[in-house]
């Protein structure tokens, strides 16, 4: 009986996995993404209506090109640094920053990496349009439970107007990012 292998993921085929280089593969892959995390979430771009910075383009990269283990460990990594007081995300550090209004999209962001791993796992981002819907899913996954998240705190209204809204411009410049920048690595991966 043969088994069918998954579709490596684009960093599957840059860098593959084997018996001798597994671990230290994996112990790279999530240093380097949470370095990535940690840098992006302190760079700000000027942008209308509020600053831009990369963290959920990085995320979504992450996602799109490592796979559901390694995207998932590595965003588990970053929160678990970050609760133990390590300052790698944009405005605080701490249990207590994970528990205020950026809490839900910080759970987002390992919802959406996992997501989107899964689907690159499957083979499933071979075309633009399957990689913008993921890219899509993935900003959903992150918005949902922020702005849930946001509402238990301050109600609906506020959720909405505060924590969508004026990222919405943004976020379309950095999902068009991801889109354009995963078929060229597509392609230099194979």
């Amino acid at each position: 009986m043969t088994s069918r292998a998954l579709p490596l993921t684009l960093l599957g085929r840059a860098w593959p996995a084997t018996t001798t280089n597994q671990v230290l593969r994996t112990i790279a892959i999530i240093a380097i993404g949470n370095a990535l995390l940690a840098v992006s979430a302190h760079i700000q771009v000027p942008f209308w209506p509020v600053k831009l910075s990369m963290q959920t383009f990085v995320v979504l990269s992450i996602g799109l090109t490592c796979g559901s283990r390694l995207a998932g460990g590595t965003l588990l990594a970053y929160l678990a640094e970050g609760a133990f007081g390590l300052p790698v995300f944009q405005g605080g550090m701490g249990l207590a920053y994970m528990a205020g209004p950026t809490g839900g999209y910080l759970l987002g962001y390992l919802l959406a990496a996992t997501a989107l791993g899964a689907l690159a796992e499957r083979g499933m981002l071979r075309s633009l349009p399957m990689v913008f819907g993921a890219v899509v899913l993935g900003e959903v996954l992150i918005y949902l439970p922020g702005i849930a998240w946001l509402g238990v705190l301050f109600g609906a209204d506020k959720a909405l107007a505060y924590g969508l809204l004026p990222f919405l411009p943004a976020e379309c410049v950095k999902m068009a990012l991801a889109m354009t920048l995963f078929p060229v690595l597509r392609r230099a991966a194979d």
